[in-house]
């Protein structure tokens, strides 16, 4: 499978600006089975989301996705800053399967209370495994990074890879790199992580995007500081041969 890890710069609450960034880096890298996107890849980390979140109906990034995945026959997947009809919002980390017009989606459970997250959004309580193109995919958002019991692989619970969308600052960086590696060194699996770069009120952001192997090894990285998409193929028969021969999942808690 080839997946493509878009990085992005994501200009602040502008998500007509972000859409036109994301389709650029989406026609220089054609023909991928799955595109990723950023957390909150429309309008930056955005905690305090009234006047900027809209409903899913009403969310043309969402439906920019959704139209593009069709029109592409492709994957895409990353988060939005989502009203729900009932007043809630959630950090929603779609997964848009334009072969099949079908629509999943994983709220973020862990919210950065440090940043204040959880004083407008609305926990998710359940996760969210996507299969797709024959491989299966566990969605996770930023912050869940940090919590290898929500992300462990289990009995109901089995997975080829993670996706994990982000808006990691550079300021915890280290973090990033340990955490990515730990995450699927533990679960056995592959880790596709896409972080944003550039700036927002908050925080700089320095990209590091990465795609991780079974063995904790990096495929493929994309540059600090950088705009960028870069394509890394996968393979699910590598994944279930080093499961076959080196049994450490049927050893875990």
């Amino acid at each position: 499978m080839k997946v493509t890890l878009l990085q992005t710069d994501i200009q602040w609450a502008q998500p007509e600006v972000n859409i036109k960034a994301a389709e650029r880096l989406i026609a220089r890298n054609p023909g991928s089975d799955l595109y990723v996107l950023p957390e909150m890849w429309s309008t930056g980390f955005v905690t305090e989301p009234v006047g900027i979140a809209h409903e899913e109906s009403e969310n043309i990034a969402l439906r920019w996705m959704q139209q593009t995945a069709e029109k592409l026959h492709t994957a895409i997947c990353g988060s939005l800053a989502i009203c729900l009809a009932d007043g809630s919002y959630r950090n929603r980390h779609y997964f848009v399967n334009g072969r099949t017009a079908k629509l999943a989606y994983y709220d973020k459970h862990h919210l950065f209370t440090y940043g204040h997250e959880d004083r407008y959004y609305t926990s998710g309580d359940s996760r969210t495994i996507v299969e797709y193109a024959g491989m299966r995919f566990l969605l996770l958002t930023c912050y869940d990074l940090r919590f290898p019991c929500w992300s462990r692989y289990a009995t109901g619970r089995e997975y080829d890879a993670i996706i994990i969308v982000a808006n990691w600052p550079e300021s915890r960086q280290s973090a990033w790199q340990l955490l990515t590696r730990a995450r699927a060194i533990e679960n056995q699996c592959y880790l596709i992580g896409v972080n944003r770069v550039g700036d927002d009120k908050y925080s700089h952001y320095a990209g590091c995007s990465v795609v991780i192997d079974y063995n904790g090894r990096t495929k493929s990285q994309c540059h600090r500081h950088q705009e960028e998409a870069m394509t890394v193929a996968i393979d699910l028969a590598e994944l279930e041969r080093c499961r076959k021969k080196f049994c450490v999942l049927n050893d875990r808690d």
